[in-house]
This record gives structure tokens, sequence and C-alpha cells, in this order.
């Protein structure tokens, strides 16, 4: 039998401490789970989606200052005690941190901008988010901090998706400036995934008792094979003839593409012909198709 329950859900979630900026330009911490991708692809910035109740000091500092790190922190139970402490509903932040037991250090922001003020990042941390909210979305640019002894928002209207959507609650689409990573999980990612090149990641369920919060704890990953597809060179020129171009692929170059899942060939075609336009080759050969390779691969690494 399946149950309808309105309050509360299991469901599986990474578990964040998202760092915000206080009006001294100190940093503060919540633990947060409701994080989601927003823009990823077609926009010229990857985008995250945050929810949470806008009365929290991270929804106050975020629409007060913009900035904010989200940190990934490994699988340890000092960890998860810590992220749980800081998640007491009404704590201010000078009690937050009063007895706060991770070690910080600055970001890729303020290497960049040394004159600027941006929330730390978590030493421990495996992976670190740095985000900034766009404001600009949903024209959420003019939405106010609470004033004292506000503990809740009274609209005429709300926003849709960005900014304070209901009286009691947020969303904040945060555009993601830098990730920093481990270097052990960067190269995991760069030169091949392996089950031990992950990091132990806790997950939690979204779900809290009267008395505890739960989470699961890290197991091995499980590997499992993707479905390679291969069409042939005859329907990729079939594809690459229906662009209507003057850049002529060789047979040898649309052999290269044949392991590229049908939805995406379109879209690859038309990269590979823009670049030919930019760089003036008419003819698209092997070599040009490793140039573009290269490129692309050049671009993900930074």
């Amino acid at each position: 039998m399946i149950i309808s329950i309105r309050h509360h859900c299991f469901s599986r979630w990474p578990v964040v401490l998202i760092g915000t900026l206080t009006d001294e330009g100190k940093t503060t911490f919540g633990p947060y789970s409701l994080l989601a991708p927003f823009y990823v692809a077609g926009k010229d910035y990857y985008a995250l989606l945050l929810e949470c109740r806008n009365s929290s000091n991270t929804a106050q500092n975020l629409i007060k200052h913009k900035k904010c790190t989200i940190n990934f922190l490994p699988d340890d139970r000092k960890y998860f005690k810590e992220t749980v402490r800081l998640g007491w509903p009404g704590d201010k932040p000078e009690e937050k941190m009063k007895d706060f037991n991770l070690k910080l250090e600055d970001g890729l922001r303020k290497e960049e901008d040394p004159a600027g003020t941006y929330p730390q990042v978590i030493k421990q941390a495996f992976q670190v988010i740095e985000c900034t909210w766009v404001d600009t979305l949903d024209n959420a640019q003019d939405t106010r901090p609470l004033n004292e002894g506000e503990d809740h928002y009274d609209l005429e209207k709300y926003h849709d998706f960005n900014g304070i959507t209901t009286p009691f609650g947020a969303h904040f689409v945060l555009r993601i400036d830098h990730i920093l990573m481990k270097k052990r999980y960067y190269n995991t990612i760069v030169n091949g995934v392996k089950a031990s090149g992950f990091p132990r990641v806790p997950v939690d369920y979204g779900y809290r008792d009267s008395k505890n919060f739960w989470y699961t704890k890290h197991r091995r990953p499980i590997p499992e094979l993707l479905p390679m597809r291969e069409t042939t060179v005859a329907s990729v020129r079939y594809a690459a003839d229906r662009l209507q171009t003057d850049i002529e692929f060789t047979d040898e170059a649309l052999a290269m593409l044949v392991k590229v899942p049908r939805v995406f060939l379109p879209t690859v075609l038309k990269g590979c012909v823009k670049w030919a336009e930019e760089n003036n080759v008419k003819k698209i050969d092997v070599q040009e198709i490793q140039t573009i390779n290269d490129k692309r691969s050049k671009e993900k690494k930074k």
C-alpha cells in the first residue's frame, strides 16, 4: 500500500554545507540537501537551484550579499555530527560558528579578487562550488531582507522560481563561478573513473524524526557498463548532408563520429562546421576532427 504524506518523504540527496557571508563579512554555514541542477546546457554559465526557508541565515545572507560556497564533506561521523549541529533553526551565525571544528581557507574567487569579500571554503571538503545568486532572473533583484522581528514574508505577489516564492519559502538560482576539487578526484574524472577514485559521499534521506537526523554511510560504488551503440558512416553522412553547408567531410572524418549518440550527432556536426568556418577550412578530414577534439578537451579541463 502507498500512503500519501504531505510534510515528510523519503528521498536521497547529497549533504552539503552552504557557506554565506554575514553583515560583518564573516563566513557562516548551514546544512542543505534541497539542491538541484538548473542550467546544464545551452547557456554561457551553469547554475544550481537551492530551496530553503526564507528566514534562514542562508537565505537572508544570499539576499544581502549574493555569494555562497557549496561544500561537499566526505563520509565521516564527526563531520556529519557537525553538519547536524549547524542545522538547528534559529541559531545566529555567531552561535553556530563559535565552536565550528572544521578548517577554513580562501577559495578561487578571493584569489582572483583579493580586495573583494567572499565566503571561505572548508578545507576538508572533497569538492566546493563557488556560486553567485542570479537575482535578475524572475525580476528578483529588488528582494528585500527581512526586518528585525519578522519571521516570514507577507507580499502581494510572490516569485515563481527565484527569490521569495511563498510566505515561508525561497528559491535561489545560483550561477556556478568555480568548482574546486581535491586533486585525487579531479584526476579520476580526467584520467578514467575507477571505484577506488570516488570520494566517500554521505547521503541523507531528507527525513528527520523527533530525535534523530538520518543518513546512510558511503559504500563502494558499483559500475554498470554503458550500452555502446555505433551507427554507420552512411548514417553520419546522411546527417552531415542535411546541414546544407559548403564544408566537406571525408568518409574517414565521419568514421570518427560513429560512436556519437544519434540525438547528439547534429549538434556535433554543426560544431565541426562552425570551427571550420572560423578557421577558413573547406574540408574536414581526420586531422581536423582530432584538432576539434583536442580543443574541446582543453575547454573541458579549463
